[in-house]
């Protein structure tokens, strides 16, 4: 099959998949279908022989995890000089704050973006331990400690939005 055959193959069937799995990981529908749109531009932008529908899902979603953290890494450098070209912005008072629900998403996004990637791979796409080390590139033992920093955070999160539930241990498996 050519390249262009299994780009427009890949956006029929598993497009709507693709904005899901970036919209866990950005938290944004509009950012996540832009992501998507990049990374199938970067995948496809020349032409690659060989190319199956399963390994270029495959490219696509590693594009958009490597965006997302390349993202976060501009963001994290913006965020220290900011302050020195920008006007600080209105602070929403803190009773309309306090009645707001907690978001998952939101809390997903205040995630470093390794613990965030850690959690969509092993919970969204169901991957295991070494499996996401594999896909990372990083040790298992860093990813079960990004996966417990993470779900730590998350559930202290969560247990401070007094929902008044108790929480048990995660579930890490190997």
């Amino acid at each position: 099959m050519a390249w262009d055959e299994v780009a427009t193959q890949l956006v029929r069937e598993r497009g709507t998949a693709l904005v899901r799995y970036a919209t866990l990981l950005t938290g944004r529908d509009t950012d996540a279908a832009d992501l998507v749109q990049d990374a199938l531009v970067r995948t496809f932008g020349r032409p690659r022989m060989a190319l199956t529908l399963t390994k270029a899902e495959a490219y696509v979603r590693r594009a958009i995890l490597n965006a997302v953290i390349d993202g976060s890494r501009r963001e994290r450098t913006w965020r220290g000089i900011r302050h020195l070209v920008d006007a600080p912005a209105a602070v929403a008072a803190a009773t309309d704050a306090s009645d707001e629900r907690i978001d998952l998403a939101a809390r997903l996004r205040a995630l470093s973006p390794r613990q965030s990637a850690c959690v969509v791979l092993r919970y969204y796409e169901d991957l295991t331990v070494d499996q996401i080390a594999a896909t990372l590139g990083i040790s298992a033992g860093a990813v079960k400690r990004y996966l417990s920093d993470a779900l730590r955070s998350l559930s202290t999160a969560l247990d401070a939005s007094g929902d008044g539930r108790k929480r048990g241990g995660a579930d890490v498996r190997t």
